[in-house]
């Protein structure tokens, strides 16, 4: 019954035969179709009205709220550019999960992954408008729900950086940078992009090189300071 209703949320009003061969596609056609009836004559019984399967495309109850739907019109306001940065904002708790974590069907796993996918560009798209909005507060949570959700994206480590330049916060961009070389050396064994480099490039200072804006004092070598003492006591 889960299955048969998780079918339907996702695609819409799908016709009874895409139903029962998604769900059952390892049996003969006919017995797929019965064991779809089943589940329907038992969802009937359990939750009345929930499945409108009167006709050949089964759907939803009018009234019914889908979790799904609802992250997918946040996403679509959040990205659209015609949004106005007041109606720009983070999503509820109860989006930023994935889609029916240990269902392992066809029909689950490609719908899980577009959804992770527009819920990660989102978050990105969410995190930079309201940095040019001056949310930084609300922009680093909302980057920071990207990395939960996908640790080593770059792009939303990227957002991080970029956010704390913005508030003048130097050494906490400089210290996300290297938080994420180092988790991308331990990890994977490659240093990040250049686009991430160039970031925080300016203010980086080679290892040899003094603080900017002081002078260096030259100190005798020690051969020489030796000769000089050799000379004193001569």
């Amino acid at each position: 019954m889960q299955r048969v209703v998780a079918h339907v949320c996702l695609a819409g009003r799908p016709a009874r035969a895409a139903v029962s061969g998604d769900l059952w596609p390892d049996v003969p056609e006919d017995r797929a179709q019965a064991s779809l009836r089943s589940a329907l004559w038992r969802l009937r019984r359990s939750a009345p009205e929930l499945v409108d399967a009167s006709h050949d495309t089964l759907r939803l109850a009018v009234g019914v709220r889908i979790d799904v739907h609802e992250m997918t019109t946040w996403a679509e306001l959040v990205c659209d550019p015609r949004t106005e940065a007041d109606r720009v904002s983070l999503p509820r708790p109860d989006l930023l999960g994935d889609l029916l974590p240990g269902w392992y069907d066809d029909w689950v796993l490609l719908e899980r992954d577009r959804l992770h996918q527009l819920r990660l560009h989102a978050l990105e798209t969410v995190a930079t408008r309201l940095c040019t909005a001056g949310r930084h507060a609300e922009a680093l949570q909302a980057a920071h729900l990207a990395i939960r959700a996908e640790p080593l994206r770059e792009s939303a480590h990227r957002t991080v950086v970029r956010i704390h330049l913005a508030e003048g916060n130097l050494a906490e961009a400089m210290r996300a940078h290297a938080t994420f070389r180092d988790l991308l050396l331990r990890e994977l064994g490659v240093p990040p992009t250049l686009q991430m480099q160039e970031l925080v490039s300016r203010w980086q200072v080679p290892a040899t090189a003094g603080a900017p804006g002081t002078t260096r004092v030259a100190r005798p070598r020690p051969v020489a300071a030796a000769a000089t003492a050799g000379a004193l006591r001569a």
